[in-house]
């Protein structure tokens, strides 16, 4: 704390980037959770509206989580969970302690729904395959009789060998 019982500026910095991370993985854990909502629907036009607003997502986590690792470096830490964990440590700071603990469980939630929807989008695709199979099986399984009665295999005769 400075004198005036203030947080110092570089405990307030780190503290505002690790707020703006528990921010913007709240937001990404609700994309997700909206995507599963879309893939066990069976609804996929929200998907690419929501890959687009992921990725957005993405860029701004990796910018802060960037700024959290020079951060760290800059005081001898490593840009690593190890590092956060000293310098949280060593700022007793609670409010900014605190706020780790959530992007640590925000980013274990985040994994566990994107391998989720990873396996229903998995499950999707091998239905679709075996839909588009067994359409294409159907149309190249298709059997002509000749003028004999007897089937035929597709290729061998023509529709119009009998007229």
């Amino acid at each position: 704390m400075t004198q005036s019982g203030t947080p110092s500026g570089s405990r307030l910095t780190m503290r505002q980037t690790i707020e703006g991370e528990v921010t913007l993985l709240t937001q990404f854990v609700e994309l997700l959770r909206r995507e599963q909502e879309s893939l066990t629907q069976g609804v996929a036009d929200d998907l690419p509206q929501l890959a687009d607003q992921k990725n957005g997502l993405v860029i701004q986590l990796n910018r802060l989580s960037a700024q959290r690792a020079a951060f760290l470096e800059t005081r001898g830490l490593t840009a690593d969970r190890a590092g956060i964990d000293v310098w949280c440590a060593q700022a007793q700071d609670p409010e900014a302690t605190e706020a780790w603990q959530k992007v640590l469980q925000l980013a274990m939630e985040a994994r566990e729904l994107n391998r989720v929807n990873g396996e229903l989008i998995q499950i999707r695709m091998q239905f679709t395959t075996k839909a588009l199979e067994a359409l294409g099986g159907a149309k190249n399984s298709l059997e002509l009789y000749g003028p004999d009665g007897q089937s035929t295999k597709p290729g061998a005769r023509r529709i119009n060998d009998a007229v």
